[in-house]
């Protein structure tokens, strides 16, 4: 395990356990959170060891979104944080959020980024852009009502009114709702489940799926059978029975 002042990581049996480490700051996104944890994505992307990673946040927040001292000003490079989310999906591998608390604005779209949600019973959820003046440019508006629907998407980046755990499992956000010291154990069994599987049979499921869900039924069919006859010709095709 390595561990500083701003991001801890663990690693064991394929799985990656990130930790954003400002509790005192609610974990919010500075310059050089933003560094570090692109830089622990690119090896997770680039390390065969590495299956799938977990992303959470050091108690009593997830991720409060971006740091306004490090971002407020008309020229910040705020699309230093954009590139960061817009890299989560782009991974080839699965990431998990784990939201262990607050997960607000610039917070919320990183859990988005990932690839299912998994949330404590003490978990919120909010988009606050309207409130402080400022558009998304991080994918608030597209990949908030691809997981709940543009009705309910309206309401929560309009109002900016927080939402909690219990709705936000209502509404699609989350998959699961779990007690606050089940949450990781959760995460990473199913992590571990998943890094148990054929990395190149994960990732394009997880393509098929990507890609899919952006088009219409029709382009998902004809992508899902794509897929299917690309692994044919491969000659990848075997079904295994394995021990429940």
């Amino acid at each position: 395990m390595t561990t500083d002042a701003l991001l801890s990581a663990e690693v064991g049996e394929g799985v990656l356990l990130l930790t954003l480490n400002r509790p005192a700051q609610r974990n919010a996104i500075d310059l050089e959170l933003c560094d570090r944890l692109s830089a622990a994505l690119a090896d997770f992307r680039d390390d065969r060891r590495w299956r799938v990673a977990i992303l959470t946040g050091a108690a009593p927040a997830f991720c409060a979104g971006l740091d306004l001292k490090s971002f407020a000003a008309p020229g910040a490079p705020r699309h230093r944080v954009t590139e960061l989310i817009h890299m989560v999906p782009g991974l080839g591998k699965p990431v998990i959020a784990a939201v262990n608390g607050a997960a607000y604005t610039g917070g919320l779209e990183l859990a988005l980024a990932c690839d299912f949600i998994l949330a404590a019973e003490e978990a919120r959820f909010a988009d606050t852009h309207a409130k402080i003046g400022a558009l998304s440019g991080s994918g608030m508006g597209s990949r908030l009502p691809y997981a709940v629907g543009p009705r309910f998407a309206k309401q929560m980046m309009l109002a900016c009114e927080p939402i909690d755990a219990a709705t936000a499992l209502r509404v699609g956000l989350v998959n699961e709702l779990l007690p606050a010291d089940r949450l990781l154990p959760r995460a990473i069994a199913l992590a571990g489940a998943i890094a148990g599987h054929d990395p190149a049979l994960i990732r394009i499921a997880r393509d098929v799926v990507d890609r899919g869900s952006a088009a219409t039924l029709a382009e998902a069919i004809a992508i899902e059978s794509e897929a299917l006859a690309t692994r044919k010709a491969e000659g990848a095709m075997r079904w295994e029975a394995k021990p429940a």
